[in-house]
């Protein structure tokens, strides 16, 4: 005989599955869709029809494009996080926590869409969601900046408002980097950490 208890389980098992499964589905096609048609262009029915699932399917995860944006960017956040928190520990001095935080970021986004690179301006441009993910890489980036102060490796900046100056100035400039053939990775990070560190300095001789 069948044990019930073990076939709910199961059942449950298979269930959550190809719910992942479907999430998956829809994430990997949206992605496709942003890319060739751009996201003000893209509709839902854009996205469904890529995915090959019923159309209902869909409202079971997600209810809007946006909502389905906002979590592939919190996906590509996720991914980064380890690299940035690499290059945040390896770090001697200021400069290159900076600068090394910048490179690593313009690489990643380089590499995540080296063959979608719309979708890359497009994630820069629209990309502001407060997630979880992106918060978590806000504080990380704060905390480093404090810790960087306090020892004495950093000028007496606001560390709040450096990390949102720097989020916010990499997100455009490598938006502008992705409107250039080729790509100039070093050229971006070399231009935000200038701009950085002499905006530090120069807010710092303020006081």
């Amino acid at each position: 005989m069948s044990d019930p208890a073990s076939e709910i389980l199961q059942a449950s098992g298979r269930r959550a599955q190809t719910k992942a499964l479907n999430r998956q589905a829809i994430l990997d096609a949206a992605r496709r869709v942003f890319a060739r048609l751009g996201f003000e262009a893209t509709s839902i029915r854009d996205i469904i029809r890529d995915t090959g699932l019923a159309s209902g399917t869909f409202y079971n995860y997600f209810q809007s494009k946006e909502a389905v944006f906002e979590a592939l960017e919190d996906d590509g956040v996720r991914r980064f996080r380890p690299l940035l928190r690499a290059r945040l520990d390896k770090s001697t001095t200021f400069e290159e926590m900076v600068h090394g935080s910048l490179l690593a970021y313009f690489r990643f986004v380089a590499e995540e869409h080296s063959e979608a690179g719309p979708l890359a301006g497009i994630a820069l441009r629209h990309g502001t969601a407060d997630t979880p993910e992106t918060s978590a890489i806000f504080q990380e980036v704060r905390t480093a900046i404090e810790t960087a102060v306090a020892r004495g490796a950093a000028p007496p900046i606001d560390a709040d408002y450096f990390t949102a100056g720097a989020i916010g100035m990499a997100r455009e400039v490598c938006a502008r980097m992705f409107l250039r053939l080729p790509h100039d990775i070093e050229g971006a990070a070399d231009f935000c950490t200038r701009m950085l560190l002499g905006g530090a300095h120069y807010t710092a001789s303020r006081g």
